[in-house]
Parts: C-alpha cells; structure tokens; sequence
C-alpha cells in the first residue's frame, strides 16, 4: 500500500463529503485504539472542524489514558480539532437499573448498550454542532467478521477507514505519527471494562483473519486445509455467517403489485 497517497485520498475523499453535504466537519469518538485514532487523524488532516469525544463507561485505566494521550497529540499537530470527555458511567448505571435482567446474553447486550450509548452522544453532539458522524471500523470488521455493534459503532454518517484491513490501519497510523502507546496496544472494543482483546474474543489474531477473509473470497472453505489454518478458517465463517445481518441491508418486505 503506498502509505501518502492512500492517507490523502482519504483526507480529500472526507474533506469532499463534508463540503458537499454542507456540514462543518466531524465528530469521532477516541476510544485509546488505533482505528479511531487513525479516523481522527485523517478527519483532522482535512483542515475542517474535528471534534472528538472520550466517552468512558468503567473504562479500563489504560484505554483511558491511550484516548486522552491522543487528544492531547491532535491538540498539538491540528488547531482545527478540539477534545472534551464525556462521563457515560452514570447514564449506563441508571439504564441498567432500568432493565430488566436478561437470559444467557444479558452480558452481551450490556456490553452492546455502551456502544449504543456511545453512539447516541456522538449523534447528538454531531447534530448539535453540524458535525458528521464518522465511523471507525476497518475492513475485517465491518465486512467481513461483522465485529461491531448494531447500531452502535455501526451507526455512523460515513466510514473512511472501511476499505483498510487492520494490518493496512496500523501501518497508515505509524505513518501518520500516532502515538507509540496506541501502535503498541493489542487491539479491543473497549465494552467490558476489563483487559480482553478482540482476539480473545474472536479466537484469532487480525492477520489469520484477513488470511482467511482472503480465503472465502477466492472460495475456499474448512475442508481445503489442516490444522491452525483449519482452526482460523472455521473461526471466520463462523463469525462472518452469524454477523450476516450487520453487514446486509435490512430485510423489505415487498409487498406483490397485486395487493395494491
């Protein structure tokens, strides 16, 4: 990947948008990983307004500080962009004394409310401030194990980093000068509050993935190999076929020109 011309084809493909829908800039939400710190640093190389929001809800102390370690970088290499925090641990107690304890997926669907909280104080801050809401998800993620949350950091006005595998973010990240805390930090989503990685939770490292997304793509499947490569393939389908709704339109029904 030629690193300059793909950080300034997306920087003058996000600047375009923005000036076409007649908005002031962006709105991203920082969480201490590199996919949104990379969307924050090209949103930033635009020249236009950038806000950026921290948004802990029992955030784990070192996210936390990777996400104030970068907006304290944005502040010193971009005028144009300005960072507050947001405090979303009160609102996320209250709604859980809200509900109603769930079955075997109640943890889950906690989990998947931080983002959809998260997601909710990006919109109104990017309404608030003629701000577009830009996405964070990368290549893997998005299309092809569907590792994000519906209507939550899947809800987003545009996804300028979604044609990059994660291999791809990283390297742009350290082109761009992102800060080595996040470079070196094992990637995670950030909604249990603890210390787990994405590949403790997917049972495979972003490189086999991308491996055996490229796998599906050129038709292959579980059988054509053996052992670890075996293990990853099946990981992947797995993921990518039960996060099918994510990643297709919403279902119509259509209604047959008879009844009408």
């Amino acid at each position: 990947m030629k690193l300059q011309e793909t950080a300034d084809h997306i920087t003058n493909w996000l600047k375009s948008y923005a000036e076409n829908a007649g908005v002031k800039g962006f709105v991203v939400g920082v969480s201490g990983g590199i996919d949104s710190a990379l969307t924050s640093t090209l949103c930033a190389r635009t020249g236009l307004e950038v806000l950026t929001l921290e948004m802990p809800i029992h955030q784990h102390p070192d996210q936390a500080s990777r996400g104030q370690e970068h907006q304290v970088w944005l502040a010193s290499n971009f005028p144009n962009t300005r960072h507050t925090q947001v405090d979303l641990t009160p609102v996320y107690d209250n709604f859980v004394t809200a509900m109603q304890p769930g079955g075997a997926d109640n943890e889950l669907s906690l989990a998947n409310s931080r983002a959809r909280l998260r997601m909710s104080t990006l919109y109104y801050h990017g309404q608030a401030n003629g701000l577009l809401v830009a996405g964070t998800g990368n290549k893997v993620e998005d299309f092809g194990v569907g590792f994000y949350t519906k209507y939550g950091d899947g809800g987003v006005d545009l996804s300028p980093i979604a044609d990059l595998l994660k291999t791809e973010v990283f390297s742009l990240a350290r082109h761009l000068g992102v800060v080595e805390s996040i470079l070196d930090a094992k990637p995670t989503d950030g909604l249990w509050g603890d210390d787990r990685t994405d590949e403790d939770q997917l049972g495979a490292s972003y490189p086999e993935l991308e491996w055996a997304m490229a796998q599906q793509e050129a038709g292959k499947s579980v059988s054509d190999f053996s052992g670890r490569k075996a293990e990853v393939m099946a990981v992947y389908l797995k993921f990518n076929a039960a996060n099918k709704h994510k990643m297709l339109p919403i279902p119509v029904c259509e209604i047959p020109e008879e009844f009408s």
